[in-house]
């Protein structure tokens, strides 16, 4: 049985937790595959052990744009427990690693069957739309550079290490601006020595100064999600 190192699962009690796992198999996140297509009912939900995954929408012909990353602190499918609904994004593999999944009509039953389970995954639901609501905000008002650091630190929390593998198009891509707004911004972090970057191969070389340069964004979203999963804890 594949430990519970994704930490939603980790928050249930332990019977449950043994209970919900059986029911789940191992699934691996290859670079950029696709787990969820726009209009389309979601066929399982992810639970990250490693890697992490973009939620990216997409308007008429423009290209998509990132408005939540999920890692092992979540899941993707946490709106199966409104129903089995279609999804308004796609869902793309941005760092490969492992996960386990679970089919979606199996996790609709068990949230219908077990108290814990909804719970938590009404607060990755909660923390999740905390996270799309602020994106909004921040891609209307906030500079590129900004918000181009508040990504690189939430790729490397959920990475896991300094260094990851991230082209300037995809960074362009997932912020919604043009790749030359990507290449200036990242330019001036690289000499400034906070990241060193080379051929789509990038590492954080100053943490502490990269969050100096980051939106507020950042610090807001990490904030809600300790805030509202200690409320749901201790309620």
């Amino acid at each position: 049985m594949a430990l519970a190192q994704n930490l939603l699962i980790q928050r249930l009690p332990p019977l449950e937790r043994e209970r919900f796992l059986a029911l789940c198999e191992p699934f691996e996140l290859t670079l950029s595959a696709e787990l969820s297509a726009r209009g389309q009912p979601l066929s399982h939900a992810y639970f990250p052990l490693t890697g992490f995954v973009s939620l990216v929408v997409e308007v008429d012909s423009y290209p998509g744009l990132e408005v939540g990353m999920v890692g092992r602190e979540s899941m993707v499918g946490s709106e199966l427990l409104l129903g089995m609904a279609p999804t308004p994004w796609r869902a793309l593999v941005q760092g490969a690693g492992s996960s386990l999944r679970v089919g979606a009509q199996v996790l609709r039953d068990q949230i219908d069957r077990n108290p814990a389970l909804r719970e938590v995954i009404q607060t990755s639901l909660l923390v999740r739309l905390h996270q799309q609501a602020r994106a909004s905000a921040c891609e209307r008002f906030h500079m590129i550079g900004p918000r181009l650091a508040r990504w690189l630190l939430m790729s490397q929390d959920r990475a896991k290490t300094d260094s990851f593998h991230v082209t300037h198009e995809f960074m362009a891509l997932m912020l919604g601006v043009r790749r030359v707004g990507v290449t200036v911004a990242a330019g001036g972090f690289q000499r400034n020595g906070i990241i060193r970057y080379h051929r789509g191969d990038l590492t954080v070389l100053d943490r502490p100064a990269l969050e100096a340069e980051a939106c507020s964004c950042y610090a807001t979203d990490k904030s809600n999600h300790t805030e509202l999963t200690s409320r749901r804890q201790r309620a």
